[in-house]
């Protein structure tokens, strides 16, 4: 594994290098034969529809389905979550549980507004109407993403949930991911993945009802189709690779760091990287991970993905390491040290943070609460991780009186005509004429 010195004469051009295919800049302006197939894609689909679907599902996922067989019948979804596992169904359970009470935490209705003479200033929200999951699924289904995004939306009160997903599992959505839609009680689940699930969301098909607002990760084609309709509806993020960020110093356990890199690599793609002023730990998580890997299943991809998208930084100092932190602006960020809560306290960019040795990212990633659903390659900047909220519309509503009117009449008459719109002087004056 490759290690990085902050103070080398190369560290920016090293370190450029190691990022640049996390930003979000290469996926949105470099990406150009993809985008031409997703173009393509959404055109089909626009003109026709669930044939389209059909053909695109037959050629990419190898599933052959019929319009009929898109939206998988109700008594499938009840029976897939009587038949989970008990074991995993009273995990899942307590995952829903977990993410629905954090979130109704956060779900607020701000009376924000003023009053005054004559005026009333007010700001209401209300719930989006339909809401567009998307979630990749393969022989791993990733339905705690599913969990991440539905239960949030379905605490703001959203009344019209849809979950997209390939039927790469043997012809047919993973019985898993159909077991949770069950027990979240969504009954609209389509077989389709890519990005022509994400044109068939946003545009609507003879089967599948346009959404107000798509959200899910997915690979570079599902992202950049987010991108072709987004204006068209609403879409959470383009989400780029994942990857954690672990901020530690010499009283770092070696092999909880060497673990929680390891976590996220094995997503492949996946980025880890240490940032320490230790020299000494990042020979020992060096090591640790040699030993670790040894007990994943998925050892050849994760050490692919620790060579090439990941490294450990050896930085001058704590104060450093915090600072380069804050440049990247990780999807995830660990911090373990002496004092975790006073070094997260000066950590500003970051999608979630993991407080303390004995906070693992996959708490995050399962039951803690938040949802998973966070801002990557960099955009941590400006943001923030899904919740509640970011299913809610607001309105601004304004209610003034007559004289109300008559006291900012002069300002409307000055403005107005420097913008040279007399229209919209004339809207006030006629409500002021005897």
């Amino acid at each position: 594994m490759r290690v990085l010195y902050t103070g080398d004469q190369d560290f920016e051009s090293q370190f450029g290098r190691l990022r640049a295919p996390l930003l979000p800049e290469q996926l949105l302006f470099e990406r150009r034969q993809e985008m031409a197939a997703v173009e393509e894609t959404i055109s089909r689909v626009r003109r026709d529809g669930d044939r389209a679907l059909c053909e695109l599902t037959q050629r990419f996922d190898n599933a052959n389905l019929t319009p009929e067989q898109i939206r998988v019948d109700r008594s499938v979804l009840t029976k897939a979550a009587d038949d989970l596992e008990p074991e995993l169904r009273s995990a899942i359970e307590l995952s829903i549980a977990n993410v629905r009470r954090y979130q109704e935490h956060l779900k607020v209705w701000p009376n924000l507004g003023i009053v005054r003479p004559g005026v009333e200033l007010r700001t209401r929200y209300r719930p989006i109407n339909r809401v567009g999951v998307y979630v990749p699924g393969g022989s791993a289904p990733l339905f705690s993403t599913l969990i991440m995004t539905a239960v949030p939306a379905q605490v703001a009160g959203v009344r019209q949930i849809g979950v997209a997903s390939p039927p790469r599992y043997s012809g047919q959505v993973h019985p898993v991911m159909l077991g949770v839609c069950g027990l979240l009680g969504i009954d609209e689940v389509y077989q389709v993945g890519g990005a022509q699930a994400i044109a068939a969301m946003a545009l609507g098909t003879e089967t599948i009802q346009p959404v107000d607002k798509i959200l899910g990760p997915g690979n570079t084609y599902v992202q950049l189709a987010k991108k072709a309709v987004f204006g068209i509806v609403d879409v959470e993020s383009f989400a780029g690779q994942t990857e954690i960020v672990v901020i530690a110093d010499e009283t770092a356990q070696a092999r909880f760091v060497a673990a929680d890199m390891i976590g996220q690599a094995e997503h492949a793609p996946g980025s880890a990287l240490l940032l320490t002023p230790s020299r000494e730990l990042a020979q020992r998580v060096t090591g640790q991970i040699d030993v670790l890997l040894q007990r994943s299943a998925r050892s050849e991809a994760t050490r692919k993905c620790l060579d090439e998208s990941s490294a450990i930084v050896v930085t001058e100092s704590l104060d450093e390491a915090v600072a380069l932190s804050n440049r990247i602006a990780p999807e995830h960020l660990s911090v373990q040290t002496k004092d975790p809560d006073a070094v997260a306290q000066r950590c500003e960019n970051a999608g979630a943070i993991f407080v303390g040795a004995f906070t693992s990212e996959a708490v995050g990633d399962y039951v803690a609460g938040p949802s998973h659903v966070l801002p990557t390659g960099g955009t941590a900047r400006f943001f923030s991780p899904l919740n509640v909220m970011d299913f809610m519309r607001h309105t601004s509503v304004i209610k003034y009186d007559r004289s109300a009117l008559r006291r900012v009449y002069p300002a409307l008459e000055a403005m107005t005509q420097v913008e040279q719109l007399p229209g919209h002087l004339l809207s006030a004056t006629v409500r002021l004429e005897d």
